[in-house]
C-alpha cells in the first residue's frame, strides 16, 4: 500500500477522474467544463476573468472552454454594459439541466468515495483537504499568493 501523501492523493484523484470522465461525455461536456457550469449555477452570471481567477487557470483556456460551451448551447455571453471590453457569461436552460445531472452524479460519486466514513470523519476529511489547499496557497509555504476570492467549498469539483 502506498504510504506517501502525494501518491495517495494522486491515486484518489485519478480514481475520481476515471469515475466521472465517462459521464462528462454522456451529458455533452468536455474536460474541465463541468466546473464552469457548476460555478455559474452556484454564483450566477459573471465575467470570464472571474472564472479564470476562481479556478486559477489561464484566461485564454477559459475562453476556449466558454466558446465550446456556448456552441453547445450551455451558456450565453453578452457585453458587460459597465465594461464594454468584457462579456458576462450566463447559463442557459440546457446548461442548468447539465449542471443538475452533473451534481447528481457527483453526489453519487461522493457516496461511493466516502462509504464507511462517519459524519464526523467526513467533516474532518473536508477540513484536512481545505487545509492542504490553503497551505499551497500560502506564500510562506512557497505557493503562489493567496487568492482574494472567498472559499465556498467547491474547490475540488471536476
Amino acid at each position: 500500500m502506498e504510504k506517501t501523501f502525494h501518491m495517495l492523493l494522486y491515486r484518489a484523484f485519478h480514481a475520481q477522474r476515471n469515475y466521472l470522465r465517462p459521464f462528462v461525455a454522456e451529458i455533452g461536456l468536455g474536460s474541465g467544463q463541468p466546473k464552469m457550469i457548476a460555478y455559474l449555477a452556484a454564483q450566477g452570471a459573471c465575467c470570464q476573468r472571474e472564472l479564470a481567477d476562481y479556478f486559477e487557470i489561464d484566461p485564454a483556456a477559459v475562453s476556449r472552454m466558454l466558446d465550446s460551451l456556448e456552441k453547445g448551447g450551455f451558456l450565453t455571453r453578452r457585453v458587460d454594459e459597465s465594461n464594454r471590453r468584457a462579456d458576462i457569461v450566463e447559463l442557459t436552460e440546457k446548461g442548468r439541466e447539465a449542471n443538475d445531472a452533473w451534481q447528481a452524479h457527483c453526489r453519487e460519486m461522493e457516496q461511493i468515495m466516502l462509504d464507511g466514513f462517519t459524519p464526523e470523519e467526513r467533516e474532518r476529511f473536508a477540513q484536512y483537504l481545505l487545509r492542504v489547499y490553503r497551505n499551497f496557497r500560502d506564500p510562506k509555504a512557497g505557493g503562489p499568493e493567496k487568492s482574494s476570492r472567498p472559499d465556498n467549498g467547491e474547490e475540488g469539483q471536476a
